[in-house]
């Protein structure tokens, strides 16, 4: 078949911009432009245009336009795959104050693959693991919907081997990604926090995420302490928000005084979702007051630009807010923190700064790809916006990786409990100090491990369907 009748043919690219994007019409021109070219390319039979020249001048085009730094971006962008070309464009992006790129996240993905992330569905164990030290490696977490988390594997447990070969130290970080995170059968041997060992066999499966860890209420003399922990900003989003009224209410009834939201491994995900949990948090003086802004680069910033306010949900009235953070705190929960800053004595509990992520994504699609590039900052009401090094702790902590979670002894919760029922930070005992620096070294190495897991922040405006 004729190479230009092949392309007419397709179905993708004469249709469709979503009705509600209008705001999109300078690059609806530009994806004519694009098109008519590549017709008249095949009308004077000078070159054939093929499905995958087609999806690339989309990619390229489009990003282009809507990089947040697309005045640094060179007149040809390397790059033969959507991937590639994500990859590639993050050398262009220089901040002031920065020393390099700030950008690590512009990436690309299938169609297939993004639609079971983005609704919280893995295929995998459903487990996370870290090296709590060079030759300690534990889980992190265990999805209560996944294979682990069905088979009564729990957060704290020590893994002595993998398919029979023994955990020694970190240079293993390669095979404990691939038998970990994709492997469809794979064998651990398990110690236990009674000295016990197990040995269980996990087969892959696809199942849908539960990010709602645990919410829990300690009272401790006068003090009610509503501990909560979220794990991901992905899912079924009317579904996350009934999880977030059911907690929220649960909080309220019990009456607490202080609340530590534990987002030491949230990757990020939709916007939408943080702002609904920002709704919760903000006291009653913050209502109707900017919670952030979509900031786009220059030439959109007028079209896209969008300033969200709180609309305060509960009746949560809080002076102050705990966060447990790691490196693995990512854009959306960044984002949370940076928000309700303005408006709360905000404390930060935890081994690291966090992951260093204030800028997210539109999404766009191009044939089989949806493909990201940073297209956005967040910036809160005090005008604050480049925290690429992450917020600091106000008190560095182990992260507790023997404990369970909700184990009041865990490392960061039993910090933070005993701030709240002090006023102060109790020093470290040299072993904890000599364990979390550590940590703080091993950092890179465990956020190369949880490679897998996704780390982003999905606008309020969602992706837009090219075609």
């Amino acid at each position: 078949m004729d190479a230009c009748l092949r392309i007419q043919k397709k179905p993708f690219f004469m249709r469709k911009f979503i009705p509600q994007f209008d705001t999109m019409k300078p690059l609806k021109v530009l994806m004519i432009a694009t098109l008519l070219v590549s017709f008249g390319a095949c009308k004077k039979k000078s070159k054939e245009r093929s499905y995958d020249e087609i999806v690339m001048d989309t990619v390229v085009s489009y990003t282009k336009e809507i990089y947040l730094w697309n005045t640094q971006l060179p007149a040809t962008l390397p790059g033969k795959t959507p991937t590639e070309v994500m990859t590639n464009i993050r050398q262009y992006s220089i901040e002031p104050g920065f020393s390099g790129p700030v950008d690590r996240w512009s990436f690309a993905i299938s169609k297939d693959e993004w639609n079971k992330i983005s609704t919280g569905v893995s295929a995998d164990f459903g487990m996370r693991v870290f090296f709590r030290s060079a030759n300690d490696l534990r889980v992190a977490s265990a999805d209560k919907n996944g294979p682990a988390g069905i088979a009564g594997v729990q957060r704290g447990w020590k893994i002595n081997s993998i398919n029979g070969v023994a955990i020694t130290d970190t240079s293993q970080s390669n095979f404990i990604v691939t038998t970990v995170y994709s492997s469809p059968t794979t064998r651990f041997n398990f110690t236990l926090p009674d000295n016990s060992t197990r040995e269980v066999t996990l087969n892959s499966q696809v199942f849908s995420s539960n990010p709602f860890v645990i919410d829990s209420v300690y009272t401790i003399g006068a003090n009610k302490i509503g501990y909560f922990v979220l794990n991901s900003f992905l899912g079924d989003t009317t579904q996350m928000k009934n999880r977030f009224d059911n907690v929220f209410t649960k909080f309220s009834g019990a009456g607490i005084t202080d609340l530590v939201i534990d987002l030491r491994y949230n990757g990020g995900g939709y916007v939408l979702l943080a702002q609904y949990l920002l709704n919760y948090l903000v006291p009653g003086s913050g209502n109707n007051q900017m919670m952030f802004t979509e900031a786009y680069n220059a030439k959109y910033a007028s079209r896209f630009n969008e300033t969200v306010l709180f609309q305060k949900k509960g009746s949560l009235n809080l002076s102050r807010i705990f966060f447990i953070v790691s490196k693995q705190s990512a854009s959306a929960s960044e984002l949370t923190i940076n928000s309700i800053r303005p408006f709360m004595d905000v404390k930060i509990v935890g081994p690291t700064n966090s992951h260093g992520k204030p800028v997210g994504y539109g999404g766009y699609s191009a044939g089989p790809w949806y493909f990201f590039p940073v297209s956005f900052k967040t910036i809160n009401k005090n005008n604050e916006a480049n925290y690429y090094n992450g917020f600091a702790p106000d008190y560095i902590s182990a992260d507790g990786l023997d404990k369970n979670w909700g184990d009041a002894n865990e490392a960061c919760l039993f910090r933070t409990i005993r701030f709240i029922t002090t006023g102060s930070w109790s020093r470290l005992a040299p072993v904890d100090e000599t364990l979390a620096n550590e940590q703080a070294r091993l950092a890179p190495l465990n956020l190369k491990i949880d490679a897998p897991t996704f780390k982003g922040m999905i606008s309020r405006k969602g992706i837009k369907k090219i075609y």
